[in-house]
């Protein structure tokens, strides 16, 4: 039997099998499958691409341009960084308002928040009105005592008196009895008004302390900004009922900001408290900034896994922390900014020179 025309070209007919025929069947396409080592070679490529892009990316810290260092200078990777100070209450109330938010600048002593003082300011009035309370009752005793102490000068001489009369007949003895309790009466009632006297002082002195604490409380609810320096976070919000030690406000230090590096002991056994240190960011490339060093940690630690070094990870390194000069900082503190990266450099060795491309930039001129 012949082949039709629409026989698959795969198909082959066995010999001496007659096939049917196929005129009313589909076609069948078959896929020829790639071959294995074509596969492998383009994984393999695809692969490779990758690792050459996270070298890239990885060496690029380090790769590109930085001031070649003589003998004596060592540097390492950081982030600047400025102190942080919490705002929290001294006693537990609510917030009866907020004088200052997110990204403000404040200065030291201003007030950013206040408390609600009406239960304390109560307090207050009560305790004033005992206090001039106990100062009439004071005032009071304080005469009573002054009469008495009349009273008693007068029965002291009539004793005298009449110890002097009775044994010359003037007087009798009997007269010299009444006189002599008199006296003893008189005393008694002038020691009496001067303990009435201490304790009025005491209940005085009590009431006004009180004043005092409720003063101070008062004062003390509100809140004062204890450095210059911009707000990071406003963590509560008005009508907020805070327990003491409640934070509000967590704000910069514009006066100290640093940055923290890791050197390796041989790099950091050479770096003393007080070495001239410099800082360059990597948004400021041009402008070198003059720093010290203010901290050497005493033990070495692994290697923050967000500090990039050239050198391994599992080698251990010290922290350094190099501080900009307060002055330099002053009346600057709205350029502050926390998070910034950039290197410090550090110097080793006292006769070193700084090179030329490390000289410090004039201060930028505050806006």
């Amino acid at each position: 039997m012949q082949e039709t025309k629409d026989e698959h070209p795969l198909v082959r007919a066995a010999p001496d099998v007659a096939l049917p025929e196929a005129t009313n069947l589909p076609a069948v396409v078959v896929q020829e499958k790639p071959r294995p080592a074509a596969r492998n070679r383009r994984r393999h490529a695809l692969w490779l691409l990758a690792l050459l892009v996270a070298a890239a990316g990885a060496g690029f810290w380090w790769l590109h341009p930085r001031p070649t260092l003589p003998p004596g200078f060592a540097f390492g990777n950081g982030r600047l960084e400025a102190d942080e100070v919490d705002i929290d209450t001294k006693f537990a109330g609510r917030i009866a308002e907020l004088r200052a938010d997110e990204g403000d600048m404040v200065k030291a002593g201003q007030v950013v928040a206040v408390m609600d003082t009406r239960d304390l300011q109560a307090e207050l009035k009560q305790y004033q009105q005992v206090v001039l309370q106990d100062q009439r009752t004071l005032d009071e005793a304080t005469a009573n005592h002054a009469s008495q102490q009349a009273v008693v000068k007068f029965d002291q001489q009539e004793v005298a008196r009449s110890t002097y009369l009775v044994p010359k007949g003037f007087a009798t003895q009997e007269t010299l009895d009444l006189q002599t309790q008199n006296l003893s009466t008189a005393l008694g009632t002038l020691k009496a008004d001067e303990a009435a006297i201490g304790a009025t002082q005491h209940a005085l002195n009590a009431a006004t302390h009180q004043v005092e604490f409720y003063a101070v409380a008062i004062a003390d609810d509100q809140l004062f900004a204890p450095k210059d320096g911009p707000i990071e976070y406003r963590v509560a919000n008005v009508g907020e009922v805070l327990p003491a030690g409640g934070k509000v406000f967590t704000m910069l230090d514009a006066s100290y900001v640093y940055m923290d590096i890791y050197l390796p002991t041989e790099e950091a056994g050479k770096v003393r408290i007080g070495s001239d240190a410099r800082i360059v960011l990597d948004a400021y490339p041009d402008h070198v900034i003059p720093a010290k060093v203010v901290f050497i940690a005493s033990q070495a630690q692994f290697t923050p896994k967000t500090v990039e070094t050239k050198d391994e990870r599992d080698k251990l390194m010290f922290r350094i922390r190099v501080r900009i000069d307060p002055a330099r900082l002053e009346g600057r503190e709205a350029i502050v900014r926390s998070g910034l990266p950039g290197v410090a450099y550090v110097r080793t060795s006292e006769s070193a020179e700084w090179p030329s491309s490390l000289s410090p930039s004039p201060p930028p001129t505050p806006r």
